[in-house]
């Protein structure tokens, strides 16, 4: 079984629901896409110098599908790692600032 994939992908989709269930709606937002193509760039550097020779994979763990030296499950941890940390940061943001500013009025 391929465990990493399936995991990867699962990642992917909880992400995405999060994503419509907060109602933050990060992934409609153009400047997201503009934010993880920066990051997909640092990825394919410092990842990419990472499976090259130091990161081993089990191939019967994940696909065998590569980008570069990169597992397509790697991008796809990735984007569920960076698409959640800024879910929660907005999400966070909203509702502190909205309990901050009922506070000042009382």
């Amino acid at each position: 079984m391929k465990e990493y994939t399936l995991l990867a992908c699962m990642s992917v989709i909880i992400t995405i629901l999060l994503d419509r269930v907060s109602g933050m709606n990060v992934l409609r937002r153009r400047i997201f896409y503009l934010f993880f193509a920066i990051i997909l760039c640092f990825k394919f550097f410092v990842n990419g110098y990472l499976t090259s020779w130091i990161v081993l994979y089990n191939p019967q763990q994940f696909l065998g599908f590569r980008i570069g030296t990169i597992p397509l499950e790697d991008f796809l941890f990735g984007f569920s790692m960076v698409t959640m940390s800024i879910i929660f940061w907005e999400y966070f943001k909203t509702r502190f600032s909205s309990r901050q500013a009922g506070s000042l009025r009382q």
